[in-house]
């Protein structure tokens, strides 16, 4: 191996370089006088930022709205039902974003719908009893943070697949919140005090849940789009091995990106009991499937083959617009699962044909 490759610092470049990223800065000066020449043919390429295949979801999205704009033209197309669209998806987009970080790793984290509710159940039941809101919300947030430091040993240390880990991780959580709740959800006065505010207060009209979900999607894309532990997480995804061998310290990201998986979920369910003023024992469990199917469908948007934030983002209006709609419609029980099962299935496709095609080095055909 190229000793150059491995030294600490061309690590960063060597993931830069795996990924398609630019590498260190070596322009010389007929590069230098090309600028202009390259900053106008950047406004000429400008419609490609626009194509299909960038972000064809954003028109999808679009046509869904225009379908139901014509199928429920005095109900649909009203600022009520845009607000409607974002407050019901707040906690979907919390929850794609958490598993966002671990799928660049290559990482399944299946227990983030039960963790959710492990913390919806915490802070409820610690406020029923008389806890501070303050408090209730810490001791809620230190049992996902548990979790997640379990995830981490069983799927980092021990070696097993995350996917079965996980699973298994969130069926034991589930029967830790049976046996706290009995099943039953729990209510109180107070959880209709302050703590509702977290996820029902707003600010010029925008739910709280909406900003907590675009803050927490502006850091995730600071993070792999500018600093060099976002390149590392791609290069651990794409190709563990030779990060590794770069220098990569890929077994220490994944435990962190299941940390920090962890910890978004418990914040999702801690937003979720504020929303509904309960602690419903099941109530982050239904999220998972649109998690997965945002983030999926969002990796084939604005960085094709790689999982960002934005993108999740744009998945998540586009399946919370489809739901909404159809509710809208009155359309059978059924209809909305099926939606979303179906963007799934294609947006799995559509990811996994884009990431093979950019470790063939071919992703600026698709």
């Amino acid at each position: 191996m190229n000793p150059t490759m491995s030294s600490p610092q061309n690590i960063s470049a060597v993931g830069a370089a795996g990924l398609g990223a630019p590498g260190p800065d070596t322009a010389s000066p007929e590069t230098t006088a090309s600028a202009p020449r390259r900053q106008a043919a950047a406004w000429v390429r400008l419609p490609d930022a626009l194509s299909v295949r960038n972000i064809g979801a954003i028109y999808v999205w679009l046509a869904i709205a225009v379908i139901f704009a014509i199928w429920a033209p005095s109900t649909f197309p009203t600022w009520a039902t845009a607000r409607q669209i974002l407050d019901e998806n707040a906690a979907t987009g919390l929850m794609a974003l958490s598993v966002v970080i671990p799928l660049c790793t290559r990482t399944f984290d299946l227990s983030v719908g039960f963790i959710a509710s492990l913390s919806a159940v915490t802070a409820s039941y610690m406020i029923a009893h008389g806890v501070p809101v303050a408090a209730a919300v810490a001791i809620a947030m230190g049992g996902a943070l548990l979790v997640g430091l379990i995830n981490g040993v069983v799927v980092v240390v021990m070696g097993v697949d995350s996917f079965i880990a996980t699973l298994a991780t969130g069926s034991l959580i589930q029967a830790f919140i049976t046996l706290m709740t009995n099943g039953i959800a729990i209510t109180s006065p107070r959880l209709a005090g302050p703590f509702a505010t977290i996820g029902q207060a707003s600010i010029g009209g925008i739910t709280l849940p909406v900003i907590y979900t675009l803050l927490v999607a502006l850091v995730i894309w600071f993070v792999l789009e500018h600093t060099a532990t976002g390149r590392r997480l791609y290069a651990t995804g794409f190709n563990p091995e030779s990060a590794r061998l770069a220098g990569v310290r890929t077994a220490r990201l994944r435990f962190a990106s299941l940390i920090v998986s962890a910890l978004l979920a418990g914040a999702a369910g801690v937003v979720l009991a504020s929303t509904l003023s309960s602690g419903d024992p099941q109530v982050g469990v239904p999220y998972l499937l649109s998690a997965y199917a945002a983030a999926f469908l969002g990796a084939s948007q604005l960085r094709p083959g790689r999982f960002n934030a934005w993108g999740t983002l744009i998945a998540v209006l586009l399946l919370g617009t489809g739901v909404v709609g159809l509710g809208l419609v009155s359309a059978p029980n059924w209809a909305p699962a099926m939606f979303t099962g179906v963007v799934l299935i294609a947006a799995l496709g559509i990811t996994g044909a884009k990431r093979r095609a950019l470790r063939r080095g071919r992703g600026h055909r698709l």
